[in-house]
C-alpha cells in the first residue's frame, strides 16, 4: 500500500514513522528531518490512501477534493471540520449530542460577552471561534486579563478573523484525557488514550501553547472508563454529525476533564494531536496502514491493540514560543540521540541551510522514549531531549513526572 500523508509537523513525522512499518509512505510537504518529503502538492500525488495530518486543509475541504477525485481519504470533509474550525459548532453538536460540556456561550459584541462573564465562576475560559494554532485559549483567574481578551479577540487584534467570534466558558478544574477514536461514517474505535501538557513551562505555568509533552498509556484511562467515554462523549457525537447529514471519516480527538462532577468534553479536534500522536501511534501493536484505510472505506473492525509498554514525548521548542519563537539556529545533538536505545526524534518547525537541520517554528522537536513503564520511557525522553541543543531552547522538565492515577 502506498500512502499519502498530508502535512509538515510532528504529528506528520509520527504518521509517517509508523504508517512505515508496513506501507510505502510519502509525505507532502514534510519538512528536511522527515524522510520520504515531497514538494509536490497532495492533488498531484499517486497514492492508494491519503492521510490528512493538520487541522487546516482538512477544514478547507482538501479531503473532500481528493475524494471527488476518487481517492481514499483518512480525514473528515469540511462540514466534519468545523468541529475544530468553530468552536460556538463544535458546542451546539455537542449540547445536542447530549455530551455533557461547560457551560458557555458565544458572542460577537463586545457588551454582551462582558457581561456574561458576570455569569461565570472565579476561572476564565476565553476561546477563539476559529483556528489559532493551539493558542487561542485563555484560562485565568483575572478578570481584568479575560476581559482584556474578549477586547483583543473581537477586534481581530490577537488572531485575526478566527477571534471575532468568541466563545467564554466556565472554567473547570480537575485532570485532563486526551481520547482518540477513529471513525469510518458509522462506528468507531478508541486508541489508547494520552494525557498531554499545553503549558509552557513547569508545573503548568506560563502561557498556552500547541503541547509541551505527553506520555501514554493514562493510569486512571482503564478499559473501562475508555467504554464510557466512548458511549457517554464519542459515539453520541458521530450519531449527532449523522443527524446532519455528515460523513465523518477520520479520527475524533476528544479532550476531556475528569470533573468533580464527573468528565466532560473540552474540546473536539479533527485530527491526530500533537504532542499526543508521538506516544500513541508508536505502541500500536496492529497495522496503522491497515486501520486508516479500513476507516476511510466505511469497513472498521475491532478496536487495535496498543502494547504494554509506554511512551514519553518531550517538546524541544524555540527561544521565544509561543509568543514570537527565534528561527535558524543550527540543532545539535541529533547524531547522539540516534544512538540511544528506545528513542525517536520527530521533527516539526525544522529547515535546513548548508547541510544542518536548523530551527524553524516554534515547537521543533519531540523526542519520544520508549520503555517497560512511564519511568523508563520518561528516563530515555530526558535523556535523548537533553542531548539536543541550540540557542535558547525550551523544554519542560515535569512531564509525565506524576501521571495520573486510578482513584
Amino acid at each position: 500500500m502506498r500512502v499519502c500523508v498530508v502535512g509538515s509537523g510532528g504529528r506528520e513525522h509520527a504518521l509517517a514513522h509508523v504508517l512505515g512499518r508496513d506501507a510505502d509512505v510519502v509525505v507532502t510537504p514534510g519538512n528536511p528531518g522527515i524522510p520520504g518529503s515531497v514538494a509536490t502538492p497532495p492533488e498531484e500525488v499517486d497514492a492508494d490512501l491519503f492521510v490528512v495530518g493538520p487541522e487546516a486543509p482538512l477544514v478547507d475541504g482538501l479531503a473532500d477534493r481528493l475524494r471527488v477525485a476518487g481517492r481514499a481519504v483518512f480525514g473528515p470533509g469540511a462540514d466534519g471540520a468545523r468541529l475544530e474550525g468553530s468552536k460556538a459548532w463544535m458546542k451546539e453538536v455537542l449540547v445536542d449530542a447530549g455530551v455533557p460540556t461547560a457551560a458557555h456561550g458565544a458572542f460577537t459584541d463586545e457588551a454582551t460577552a462582558l457581561a456574561f462573564l458576570d455569569t461565570m465562576g472565579d476561572l476564565f475560559v476565553i476561546k477563539t471561534d476559529g483556528l489559532a494554532a493551539g493558542k487561542g485559549v485563555l484560562v485565568t483567574e483575572d478578570r481584568a486579563e479575560a476581559e482584556d481578551a474578549v477586547r483583543a479577540y473581537l477586534a481581530g487584534d490577537a488572531f485575526g478573523d478566527a477571534g471575532r467570534t468568541v466563545v467564554i466558558e466556565e472554567g473547570l478544574t480537575g485532570p485532563e484525557l486526551s481520547l482518540l477514536a477513529v471513525c469510518d461514517g458509522t462506528a468507531a474505535v478508541p486508541l489508547a488514550p494520552a494525557q498531554d501538557f499545553k503549558r509552557i513551562g513547569d508545573g503548568d505555568a506560563g502561557s498556552n501553547t500547541g503541547g509541551m509533552g505527553a506520555y501514554s498509556p493514562v493510569p486512571a484511562a482503564t478499559d473501562g472508563v475508555v467504554g464510557d467515554l466512548m458511549e457517554g462523549a464519542v459515539l453520541p457525537t458521530l450519531d449527532a454529525l449523522r443527524r446532519r447529514g455528515i460523513d465523518y471519516r477520520g479520527v475524533l480527538y476528544c479532550g476531556l476533564m475528569f470533573t468533580p462532577v464527573g468528565p466532560k468534553v473540552l474540546e473536539y479536534n479533527v485530527r491526530f494531536g500533537d504532542p499526543e500522536a508521538q506516544v500513541v501511534l508508536p505502541r500500536l501493536a496492529d497495522s496503522l496502514a491497515d486501520l486508516l484505510a479500513a476507516a476511510a472505506a466505511g469497513a472498521l473492525g475491532d478496536a487495535p491493540a496498543f502494547d504494554a509498554g509506554a511512551a514519553v514525548t518531550v517538546v524541544c521548542a524555540a527561544e521565544g514560543y509561543p509568543a514570537s519563537p527565534r528561527t535558524g539556529d543550527p540543532i545539535d545533538g541529533l547524531e547522539a540521540v540516534a544512538a540511544l536505545d528506545g528513542v525517536t526524534v520527530f521533527c516539526a518547525g525544522v529547515g535546513e541551510a548548508d547541510g544542518r537541520l536548523t530551527t524553524a517554528g516554534g515547537r521543533v522537536l519531540a523526542v519520544t522514549g520508549r520503555g517497560a513503564d512511564i519511568a523508563a520511557a520518561r528516563q530515555r525522553a530526558y535523556a535523548g531531549a537533553g542531548a539536543i541543543s541550540w540557542p535558547g531552547i525550551q523544554r519542560r522538565t515535569d512531564i509525565a513526572a506524576t501521571p495520573t492515577a486510578a482513584d
